[in-house]
């Protein structure tokens, strides 16, 4: 097969997908043009990866003070908690289940309130052994951080769905 065959064929291949409407996901397009994020907790990995989403959106920037801010959204709570669900019959944790909490809502500089407190609640099991415990703490550490990325898109649902502020 030549090298124009082939390269016809890989053509004819791929063009079907040209059209298919594929996008990437991207951040969404937020009504106001600065928000504010107040009363989080020092440090808190869930409001660092709030500011990158909503800084990642053409529209939207996160400032630090409330003279620039058209919005704010505040944290009521964000909280991680790790409860033992199940032990063996010698005591020993078998199961953990791991949560993420977050409260918050959303107002205006004024004061109106545009999305009225709310919560979200994620929750994930981890089975335990103690043999493990490296790679179970490393487990843990990524269903955090997979609780909090899914907290985080619908935060930003619910703030692309305001329409007036």
């Amino acid at each position: 097969m030549t090298r124009a065959t082939r390269r016809h064929l890989l053509l004819a291949a791929l063009l079907p997908l040209a059209g298919c409407g594929f996008e990437l996901r991207r951040a969404p397009e937020l009504k106001f043009r600065t928000i504010q994020l107040a009363n989080f907790p020092r440090r808190s990995p869930l409001a660092d990866e709030l500011r990158m989403n909503i800084n990642a959106s053409t529209t939207t920037l996160v400032v630090e003070g409330i003279a620039q801010a058209q919005v704010v959204l505040e944290a009521i709570e964000d909280v991680r908690e790790k409860v033992v669900v199940a032990s063996g019959a010698v005591g020993q944790v078998t199961e953990f289940q791991l949560r993420e909490r977050f409260r918050f809502r959303l107002r205006s500089v004024n004061g109106r309130e545009l999305i009225p407190e709310t919560e979200i609640l994620q929750n994930r099991d981890l089975s335990y052994t103690e043999s493990a415990a490296l790679a179970k703490e490393q487990e843990e550490n990524f269903l955090y951080r997979a609780m909090q990325t899914d907290i985080v898109s619908q935060v930003m649902r619910r703030l692309a769905s305001v329409q007036t502020y």
